[in-house]
């Protein structure tokens, strides 16, 4: 086999096994021109690859209660800003800025630099 070959055959292999980080979703499901408010009560937070995830239950305008599920970044991510599995419980009330889903479906994404808690302290302190 000669040294062209060879290389082509490797790059192949390379360009193969890369393939599922190249398969990562876009974000295009979110409307980022159009960010929402929410405020509510966490239900559970997920820290799970590949991305975490709050269920928020917040007040809709009429008063009524809908639980929003919201996708954030890596959990590799977060923890490399100093989150845990501990970070958000059961009944944290938050405040938060998230792109919504463009189906309209109670759901969205959240930045960890757009959330507090509803008392207006952040999340996580700046080091």
């Amino acid at each position: 086999m000669t040294r062209r070959v060879a290389g082509l055959l490797l790059t192949g292999v390379l360009f193969t096994a890369g393939g599922p980080a190249f398969a990562h979703h876009s974000f295009a499901m979110f409307d980022r021109d159009n960010p929402v408010e929410l405020e509510g009560i966490v239900q559970e937070f997920k820290l799970s690859n590949p991305h975490t995830f709050i269920l928020l239950e917040a007040k809709q305008k009429d008063g009524s209660t809908k639980v929003w599920n919201l996708e954030g970044m890596s959990p590799s991510g977060l923890v490399r800003e100093g989150w845990s599995s501990r970070t958000l419980k059961v009944g944290d009330e938050l405040k938060l800025i998230i792109w919504p889903l463009r189906s309209g479906a109670p759901g969205g994404a959240w930045h960890i630099d757009k959330i507090n808690f509803r008392d207006g302290r952040p999340l996580i302190e700046a080091p």
